[in-house]
C-alpha cells in the first residue's frame, strides 16, 4: 500500500499537475511535498491552504447533517492560470489531513483531476 511520498509522486502523475502536498490542517504544516509549491514555497502554500481547509470545516453552512460526515470532501478554486484543489482525507479516526494540488489550468482536466485525488487519498488511508 503506498505511503505519503508514493501518493504525492502519484498526485504529481495527473494532467497538469504543478505540485502537490499532504498537509496537517491543525498545523498549517505540509507532512510531504512534491513537484513546484506556490511561488516556491511548499510551506507558505500549505498554510495558505489550511485557512481554506479551516474556513469549510469550522462552518456548518457546508455540512450535510443527514450524512454525519466531514462538512466537505474537496474544495476547488480557480485563478487566472491554477486551479487549486483540496481534498480531505477521511479516515476512521480524527482525520485533520489534506491533499493540495495545484493544476495548470491551460493543460488539467478539473473534473479528472478531482477524480484521481479522491482515489489517491482513499489508497493513503488504507496504507
Amino acid at each position: 500500500m503506498p505511503g505519503i511520498d508514493e501518493c504525492l509522486i502519484d498526485a504529481m502523475t495527473i494532467t497538469g499537475a504543478l505540485g502537490a502536498s499532504l498537509v496537517d490542517w491543525t498545523s498549517g504544516l505540509a507532512l510531504g511535498a512534491a513537484g513546484a509549491g506556490p511561488g516556491g514555497d511548499h510551506d507558505a502554500g500549505a498554510a495558505d491552504a489550511t485557512e481554506v481547509a479551516r474556513a469549510i470545516t469550522q462552518t456548518s453552512s457546508f455540512a450535510d447533517p443527514a450524512a454525519r460526515t466531514a462538512p466537505a470532501e474537496d474544495v476547488i478554486v480557480t485563478s487566472a492560470g491554477t486551479y487549486h484543489l483540496i481534498r480531505f482525507v477521511e479516515t476512521p479516526f480524527d482525520s485533520s489531513v489534506f491533499l493540495y494540488l495545484r493544476l495548470d489550468r491551460a493543460t488539467a482536466n478539473l473534473a479528472m483531476a478531482r477524480l484521481r485525488l479522491a482515489s489517491i487519498a482513499d489508497g493513503l488511508v488504507l496504507a
